[in-house]
């Protein structure tokens, strides 16, 4: 199976120029890298610069697709693998280890309806979560393999070596675990748990590109994207390795649907709302929501913050910002840290944080990459 990555292209990956919208259609890509103790007091120039760059990197590439009119899954792999591949953040090759010195990885994909590429998905599909991964090279990838196969894959949540095992199948990478060992994350782990930083397992093994320290230390965030494609539909995906020093088998809410994940659609029934949407120019009566979640995985579980956003805007007829504003001072007064970002199929973006930062970014059609850290800061 090709890669998503590679069939982004080089240029579509490196270039900071905007690319020229070929649809009139909207679509949207927004993404996070994580969000926790993160301040400005606390970084440097050149660690901001560095993660902008990622970032920027993330969302030219999802964008890349969308601008030729590909799906949404097919945008959202595309820019989380980009994330996954680099040890700046908390997914895959830069995974926090868990308290015996191991990676577990999680990820999980959901659409608001079935891609356009693949019709013969069930509508009832809905997405997939896959936990307690040790050598899915990129999460990202394997999970929407599993999620377009579902005669190989027919539930809703999987784990381990039964799901690496029908991704190589399918032909996705896996790779020995040692791949995800990076020696700043090594020794965030032996520090967090009061024991000398040495000796390091795998020295050999160690590849650290980083030329800078990352900004968040013992991270319990995730990387994640949420886009809306010229077809109407929205993907969200997210992947993770988890809390720093978590016990071995803990499970958090990034695979878990309605969580730290959702995406559906709904057709609007109300007279009045039917009428107000005429009036303010949206043609569609069709409306959707995907959100994908970062910060303390057990908060989001308990609050069911994902599928709770989307059910405020269906239900209570909040805007996305009204409804991801109170999700997440919600789980602030629960002790939850972490941020929210959003998306509607009016191409409305929402990206709220309760805490010191969130590695953030949006592009819409005009091409132009906008990103921000800090929870004082605006995108740009």
């Amino acid at each position: 199976m090709s890669s998503i990555a590679e069939s982004v292209g080089k240029e579509g990956l490196l270039s900071s120029k905007p690319l020229k919208s070929n649809h009139a259609s909207r679509y949207v890509l927004v993404i996070h890298g994580g969000a926790g103790a993160v301040t400005r007091q606390g970084s440097t120039p050149e660690q901001q610069a560095a993660y902008k760059a990622a970032l920027s990197q993330a969302l030219l590439s999802g964008y890349k697709l969308l601008n030729e009119g590909a799906d949404a899954i097919d945008a959202v792999v595309a820019a989380v693998s980009v994330m996954e591949d680099n040890p700046l953040f908390n997914s895959a090759k830069g995974a926090v280890f868990n308290v015996d010195g191991k990676i577990e990885l999680e990820t999980s994909v959901m659409l608001s309806k079935p891609p356009s590429s693949h019709p013969e998905i069930p509508v009832n599909r809905r997405g997939l979560g896959l936990t307690l991964l040790t050598r899915a090279k990129n999460p990202s990838h394997l999970v929407r393999a599993l999620y377009l196969s579902p005669s190989f894959a027919p539930h809703t949540f999987l784990s381990g070596a039964t799901a690496e095992s029908l991704g190589e199948t399918l032909g996705e990478t896996l790779v020995d675990p040692s791949y995800f060992f990076t020696e700043h994350r090594w020794k965030e782990h032996r520090r967090g748990l009061g024991l000398p930083e040495e000796p390091v397992p795998h020295s050999e093994s160690f590849f650290d590109t980083i030329p800078i320290p990352p900004l968040d230390q013992l991270p319990t965030g995730t990387v994640g994207a949420v886009a809306l494609d010229i077809h109407g539909c929205i993907a969200s995906l997210t992947s993770t390795g988890g809390k720093t020093n978590k016990l071995v088998g803990r499970i958090g809410d990034t695979p878990q649907m309605g969580s730290g994940f959702w995406a559906e659609e709904w057709t609007e029934t109300g007279l009045i709302r039917r009428l107000w949407r005429k009036i303010n120019g949206r043609n569609s009566l069709t409306r959707g929501v995907g959100v994908s979640g970062t910060g303390d995985g057990d908060y989001f579980i308990r609050k069911s913050a994902a599928v709770t956003i989307a059910h405020r805007v269906r239900y209570l007829h909040e805007s996305l910002d009204q409804a991801t504003r109170h999700i997440i001072q919600d789980l602030l007064k629960d002790g939850g840290l972490g941020g929210i970002i959003a998306l509607d199929t009016d191409g409305n973006v929402s990206m709220p944080l309760n805490c010191g930062g969130m590695y953030r970014g949006v592009i819409r059609e005009d091409g132009i990459a906008k990103t921000a850290i800090f929870n004082d800061e605006e995108v740009s």
